[in-house]
């Protein structure tokens, strides 16, 4: 079974997605995820190789990150 296959709430934590990846899975587009990096407040990404790489856990704390300053109070 291809990894595209798995739900993302079954993938492992420590799996690693592309930049194209994790575009797909937040919706936007990679020029979105591009300006988040430069501006530091997407998901953390790394190195690996010559690829641009991240976690699935650190995807999903991003999510987290995201939904919970969006209920806080003004």
């Amino acid at each position: 079974m291809s990894t595209e296959q798995i739900p993302f709430s079954r993938r492992d934590e420590e799996e690693v997605l592309t930049f194209a990846e994790v575009a797909e899975i937040l919706k936007v587009s990679p020029n979105t995820l591009r300006w988040w990096r430069q501006n530091r407040t997407g998901p953390d990404f790394f190195k690996l190789g010559r690829r641009l790489v991240t976690t699935v856990g650190d995807v999903r704390r991003f999510m987290r990150q995201q939904r919970l300053a969006s209920r806080r109070p003004f």
